[in-house]
């Protein structure tokens, strides 16, 4: 994976407006939050092959490091916030993420055409 950079996955992004997608997104804090503070939980989502249509994509800095990329449902939004680096894999499917600064996942949206492996 490499850092994000806002033009190119923003063309990536589009390339999937108004097209028949499988979307996973997933947030976590695993194990990380419990070992650090006794008194923490652990949170997360996990939604993998979820069939939608998006009618606009948008990334944004929120002026640190991370990004925040909001997809437009024709009944909503999805977004996913946090997010660090990115790459195309398998040819054809796109994967951001997000690392904190120990390098372990905290965020994830993954876009495609084609279904995701379990």
């Amino acid at each position: 994976m490499e850092p994000i950079d806002i033009k190119n996955v923003q063309e990536e992004l589009d390339k999937y407006v108004n097209k028949d997608v499988y979307m996973h997104i997933e947030t976590t804090n695993g194990a990380y939050a419990s070992h650090v503070n006794d008194k923490a939980y652990n949170v997360g989502v996990y939604a993998r092959n979820i069939t939608t249509k998006f009618t606009q994509a948008k990334i944004v800095s929120d002026n640190s490091k991370a990004y925040r990329v909001g997809l437009k449902l024709e009944k909503g939004w999805v977004y996913a916030e946090g997010l660090t680096d990115w790459e195309i894999y398998d040819k054809s499917k796109l994967l951001l993420a997000g690392h904190d600064n120990q390098g372990r996942l905290m965020v994830a949206l993954q876009i495609s055409e084609t279904p995701f492996d379990y």
